[in-house]
């Protein structure tokens, strides 16, 4: 059973012989954790499982921490003498495993690539240490999958102290922002005080469901790290009561620091959230599907004919002059629950129509994009589509040239070519579109590059 749950962060030098005196500049949030501390103290749990975004992360797969134990120091922020060693459970962890894939959910013991402990786990413990020692350990990783991948897991979680009848404690480890002020690790985005007062607003009042409407870009703006953790120890409280109470919230060094304790009171078949959310996306795609246009349909039957037989649509009768007629380089964008799945496209046209670069380019990006594993038929209901369509390229001389949100850029040195289309959430300036578009080449963020344009048609 879950005895209860807490929302921390892990700032290194909050410990003393970290902070060496810093850590008196949160000393509210010092005061919290103790709190926590005592509480998980007084429930004295037989297991606490862990939620740390700085444990081993695989795009997609959840990594477990696998074996008897491990330990870990604090030598990387200069207290080395700060020691931890911790035991597995290895029977809950054994038992996720095969909860998880029973349910399709990628997670398990492979893929170890660092036995040490990291922060995320270490900074929690320490607090917990001075309370409670008497526990095994599930450290558990977070994921590049969708949240609601990552409230699955929670749900696994919940089910396997049950299962084995445990009584069990769940930490959420994660930082707020880490943009608050300009002097701050990241500098400042003008989006991050927003994500704060949100996310503070959300895990005090419980209502989780929120927790899955925050975008992918308005999270990545913010540079948070807890954001996942949160969603897994959400879902562990799926259906349940829950007496939240906020203990602190402090962001003096530029990262925001939120603690939050969740006390379980018993069932509330109202606060199925998940649930919630995935109707809510059923019937905001079908909205959507409605009013997609003749390109973008296209795309569509290329992809869902595609995942389900392996096979290409031919080209349908009657389409458009423009579809059959016109050639032109084509990005076919698919996202799912606001993540993007795959993207592919031509800079130029290869094929002899838009219909026939529409097909091969949407063929690519469900199947053949490198990022992402091929997209399977369960998937295809929660799938967005765009369809953007390029105009010619012409060499500019000059970044001021460029407008983020009216042209596209190809960036050019020697073979390396890269490209990035205009009008994308998450991109704000002409410095950020010209670095992406040079990350994709593998050119040198300092390399000089030639610059082309190009505007685009995006149909939806």
């Amino acid at each position: 059973m879950i005895q209860g749950t807490f929302m921390v962060p892990h700032p290194p030098l909050i410990v003393p012989e970290v902070g060496r005196g810093e850590e008196q500049k949160i000393q509210d949030t010092i005061d919290a954790y103790h709190e926590v501390g005592r509480r998980i103290g007084g429930l004295q749990p037989e297991t606490i499982v862990l939620l740390s975004p700085h444990q081993v992360m695989y795009a997609d797969y959840f990594h477990i921490s696998p074996g008897n134990g491990a330990a870990g120091d604090l030598g990387q922020f200069g207290a080395g003498q700060v020691r931890f060693e911790v035991r597995y459970d290895r029977e809950f962890v054994e038992n996720l495993c095969k909860l998880a894939d029973a349910g399709d959910l990628p997670a398990g013991t492979a893929g170890e690539r660092e036995r040490r402990l990291d922060h995320g786990t270490m900074v929690p413990l320490y607090f917990v240490n001075q309370y409670w020692k008497d526990y095994q350990l599930v450290r558990v990783g977070l994921s590049g999958l969708t949240l609601t991948d990552h409230y699955e897991l929670g749900r696994r979680i919940r089910e396997t102290a049950e299962v084995l009848d445990r009584r069990i404690v769940i930490i959420a480890s994660g930082d707020l922002s880490h943009r608050l002020k300009a002097d701050g690790p990241y500098g400042y985005r003008k989006e991050v005080p927003e994500y704060d007062r949100r996310i503070m607003q959300v895990m005090e009042s419980g209502d989780f469901g929120e927790l899955l409407e925050f975008s992918e870009d308005f999270c990545e703006k913010a540079g948070e790290c807890g954001h996942r953790s949160f969603t897994v120890m959400a879902w562990a409280l799926d259906r349940m009561e829950v007496e939240a109470q906020r203990l602190s919230y402090e962001g003096p060094f530029g990262v925001g620091y939120g603690i939050c304790a969740y006390t379980v009171k018993g069932r509330d078949l109202k606060r199925n959230f998940k649930e919630q959310y995935e109707e809510k996306e059923k019937n905001r795609i079908m909205e959507l599907r409605q009013q997609e246009d003749e390109y973008v349909q296209l795309a569509r039957k290329t992809v869902e004919k595609y995942v389900c037989t392996g096979k290409k649509i031919r080209i349908p009768e009657g389409l458009s002059g423009e579809l059959l007629e016109r050639r032109a380089g084509v990005f076919v964008s698919i996202k799912k629950e606001g993540r993007l799945r795959g993207c592919i496209g031509t800079i130029q046209a290869v094929y002899p129509s838009i219909a026939q670069e529409i097909i091969e380019n949407g063929v690519s990006a469900a199947a053949r994009d490198p990022r992402f594993s091929p997209i399977e038929p369960e998937e295809l209901n929660k799938l967005t589509i765009t369809v953007d369509v390029l105009g010619d390229t012409e060499k500019i001389d000059s970044p001021d040239k460029l407008d983020v949100r009216r042209y596209g850029v190809v960036v050019t040195k020697g073979f390396k070519r890269g490209l990035l289309l205009p009008n994308l959430e998450g991109v704000d300036t002409v410095e950020e579109q010209i670095a992406i578009a040079k990350q994709k080449a593998g050119i040198g963020e300092q390399e000089q590059a030639e610059l082309e344009r190009f505007e685009v048609v995006r149909h939806y």
